[in-house]
């Protein structure tokens, strides 16, 4: 055991060491991963979160961000030509390659070239900065020299059963938090037992300060692990890890002891009650997703092969969090009176358009705690946005918590107003508002009709209520994505094929009229569309339903196609639907 584990211990240390921390720290967006943190944090209500929760939530964006920047190695593609390789077996390490600790070198041959393309598997997580691919021990090497980096109590959590990942102590959750950089999963303990089917034995997790049997927080069938814990008694392990944590800890000053101690017996007291807790059966877990499909089957990691993400079939309520929306789409009402009283072409008003989302784009370029741009009238369009159109933008500047102030020479610049992560939160709906009414002029040629029509669908917008879903994926398929007016995200029922239902309250106990709503296809999957559905309304808060509109047979021609429905039955007041 102790043979196995030591190696560990030194790759471990490796992430203590500051010229490691920095060089990590250099390549991660930080200011973009903190703007997100803070954006997540705001859409569940939360605009002025402690050190804590923007730790925690910074934290999720690393995971999440991680995710995405670094590669999974199946095979290599050819370093000559880049095409599929094959595996031929293992080579010598070279001594470039062992001076990252690359001694196990695999070997692959080009399909196409028969060139042969090394692939050392790295274990220093330096390397890993650079190169940015591998398999779940770079992958879980690398994210946990991040979490260190950023100031993270982090783990390395090593599964006999081959595989590896982090744990991060959360000060929010005030508990050890499992965090899988592969599946972009946290949180989520029993993602191996439960959903890739592993059979588990021994799961221990090393630190900077001791090592730890953590297999209790992966497992609910206890008596069954230990039937498979073989390769030496219970005691005999507990002596092994109580050594290497003395080892470890040599030299640490008695109150960092103390505070040691005291969170190995609260860990224990967490551990104990995980093994005996219930299983949450609402939480679907997949199976192993990294990886391509041939390799998760043959080890077994595959599990049902029916869920491929983590979704829930028990949402919570959730809180909307949209009268920014609201505030937009009203703002667009002035903007489009403007257009018809200059009777502007439809050519024109889209030219106009164009410049205020240029505007845009420069702020959401800039950083978001101190956001600017100008306007300067050197063009045509651009003088006669700032002389004769710019007064009726007010509104939708209001609505993205900007200001502007005029300058000398006839320009406007415009900055924040109050909160940063307002306008953060604001500027995606605006972006997808903006090109919404492009192309509804576009489409409509006649500038007077689409101003005469907006203020029914747009005007007046729902915002602010209580959601509930039959179901959602997690984290970035939620109920609440289905009214966060913006095409990047999305409610993702995963049972929608069988059919599914969404719930809308009406915040303050307000009752109104529903006279209209809109539906917007996803990014992808045509065929996950909806094409049949019932509105229904209710006026005691969902005991008892009504019809409002039925549709059948609807398609959508594009990806984030907007249609709107007229409510025809007028009339009746609700406050749920």
């Amino acid at each position: 055991m102790e043979q196995w584990i030591r190696p560990y211990i030194g790759q471990v240390s490796m992430y203590e060491e500051t010229h490691r921390q920095e060089a990590a720290r250099k390549t991660v967006p930080s200011d973009e991963l903190e703007e997100k943190a803070l954006v997540a944090l705001a859409k569940e209500g939360n605009f002025t979160p402690t050190k804590i929760e923007r730790d925690h939530a910074f934290l999720l964006q690393l995971l999440f961000w991680f995710k995405k920047s670094f590669s999974w190695v199946h095979s290599p593609p050819c370093d000559t030509c880049g095409s599929e390789t094959t595996k031929q077996g293992m080579g010598v390490a070279l001594p470039s390659e062992l001076q990252y600790g690359g001694s196990r070198v695999e070997l692959y041959c080009c399909k196409y070239c028969s060139c042969i393309t090394r692939f050392p598997r790295y274990n220093d997580p330096s390397k890993l900065l650079e190169t940015r691919r591998g398999r779940c021990g770079e992958w879980a090497n690398c994210f946990t020299l991040y979490c260190r980096a950023f100031g993270f109590e982090s783990r390395l959590i090593l599964d006999f059963t081959d595989h590896v990942w982090t744990e991060c102590f959360s000060n929010h959750l005030g508990r050890w938090m499992h965090l899988d950089p592969c599946e972009g999963i946290y949180d989520k303990p029993l993602l191996y037992e439960k959903g890739w089917n592993k059979k588990l034995t021994y799961v221990i997790a090393i630190a900077k300060d001791g090592v730890y049997d953590v297999t209790k927080r992966y497992t609910r069938n206890w008596l069954q692990v230990l039937t498979r814990r073989t390769i030496t008694t219970e005691a005999l392990l507990t002596s092994t890890l109580t050594s290497l944590t003395k080892v470890i800890r040599k030299g640490f000053d008695s109150n960092l002891l103390l505070t040691l101690e005291e969170r190995e017996r609260n860990e224990r007291e967490i551990l104990e009650r995980a093994v005996h807790s219930k299983e949450d059966t609402s939480v679907s877990l997949p199976g192993r997703l990294s990886g391509n499909k041939e390799w998760r089957i043959s080890r077994s990691e595959y599990g049902s092969g029916e869920m491929s993400s983590l979704n829930s079939s028990n949402c919570p309520v959730r809180a909307c969090v949209d009268l920014h929306v609201t505030q937009i789409y009203s703002a667009f009402s002035p903007i489009l009176a403007e257009f018809v009283d200059n009777s502007l072409s439809v050519s024109k008003a889209v030219d106009v358009l164009e410049v205020f989302k240029d505007i845009l784009k420069d702020l959401n370029s800039s950083p978001y705690m101190s956001r600017s741009s100008s306007i300067k009238p050197i063009s045509e369009i651009s003088r006669f946005f700032v002389h004769d159109m710019f007064s009726s933008f007010v509104p939708l500047l209001n609505a993205l918590h900007l200001k502007h102030d005029y300058t000398a020479s006839g320009g406007v610049d415009i900055i924040l107003a109050n909160d940063p992560v307002k306008t953060s939160l604001a500027l995606p709906v605006a972006f997808d508002a903006l090109d919404d009414m492009i192309q509804i002029l576009n489409g409509s040629g006649d500038i007077s009709k689409v101003s005469a029509s907006l203020p029914r669908v747009r005007l007046n917008r729902l915002h602010s209520g209580l959601v509930l879903a039959s179901g959602e994926e997690l984290p970035f398929g939620i109920a609440t994505s289905a009214f966060d007016g913006t095409h990047m995200t999305k409610w993702e029922e995963p049972s929608g094929a069988k059919g599914g239902w969404i719930i809308y309250k009406l915040a303050d106990d307000q009752k109104c009229e529903l006279v209209a709503f809109e539906l917007v296809s996803a990014n992808y999957a045509p065929e996950r569309d909806p094409m049949e559905w019932v509105v229904e309304g209710s006026e005691d808060e969902g005991s008892s339903w009504y019809t409002l509109d039925k549709q059948t047979s609807q398609k959508f021609e594009g990806r984030f196609q907007r249609k709107t429905y007229e409510i025809t039955s007028s009339g009746v007041k609700s406050n749920a639907f």
